[in-house]
Parts: structure tokens; C-alpha cells; sequence
């Protein structure tokens, strides 16, 4: 346990020495996201990739935590550094259509973030033909 500790501080020194701004455990932000991605009509078998573009408007770097989907056929994936004030980011979610059983998509995603509320939830919509 003591060495997986050192480990996590010891990469996260290392990858926050790369740039100027300081991720310090406390600090809150602020961000705007789209909340909604409409997909529209697709066909099944289709993968919607559902892109939510998120920007920085607070003054902190914003960091992403854990990013949960609703079930297994939607994979998200998350900005790999923290966002800049000021900067933005995508957030990008797949839903494999071809694994659904039923016409209307409904999907969310849960993002864990450095904000308050520390939880957000993206929904992806849309109707399979």
C-alpha cells in the first residue's frame, strides 16, 4: 500500500512538473458542457460517438476523476490532463447500437470532476431504425 502511495505521488510530481499550472487537491473549478448529445436516427449496428465539448470557465485546472457509463455498451472516454482556465476539452462517449434491444437510446454518462457539484451526468438520445 505505502509503495503504490509513493508510487501516485511520485508520477503525479513528475507529470506536474511538465507545465506551469499547479493541480492542488482542494481547489475548485467551474465548467460549461453541453449536457445533451442528440444522435439522431441510426442504424442498429451503428456506434454513435457522442462528443461533449467541455471548457474551463473556472480559475483552476480542471481535473476529471472517474467517468462511469450507464451500461456496457458505452465507452467513454476522458481528457487525459487537466483542462486550463480558459481551455477546452472533449469528452467523448461511444454507444454500440448493435448491443441494444430496444429503438430509443437513452445512455448517460457520469463525469467526476473537481467542481461543484463534483458530478455531472451527459445523456446520449436517439432513435434506432
Amino acid at each position: 500500500m505505502k509503495n503504490t502511495i509513493f508510487f501516485l505521488a511520485l508520477s503525479f510530481l513528475i507529470f506536474s512538473c511538465e507545465d506551469n499550472s499547479k493541480v492542488v487537491v482542494g481547489q475548485k473549478t467551474t465548467m460549461e458542457v453541453n449536457l445533451v448529445f442528440d444522435a439522431g436516427t441510426v442504424v442498429k449496428g451503428e456506434v454513435i460517438n457522442a462528443k461533449f465539448k467541455v471548457k474551463n470557465t473556472g480559475k483552476y485546472p480542471l481535473v476529471f476523476g472517474e467517468v462511469r457509463p450507464s451500461c456496457s455498451c458505452t465507452v467513454p472516454h476522458k481528457p487525459e490532463k487537466p483542462i486550463k482556465p480558459g481551455e477546452t476539452g472533449e469528452i467523448v462517449a461511444q454507444v454500440m447500437t448493435d448491443k441494444l434491444n430496444t429503438k430509443n437510446v437513452s445512455k448517460s454518462v457520469t463525469i467526476m470532476t473537481n467542481t461543484e457539484p463534483n458530478t455531472t451526468v451527459l445523456m446520449i438520445k436517439g432513435v434506432i431504425k
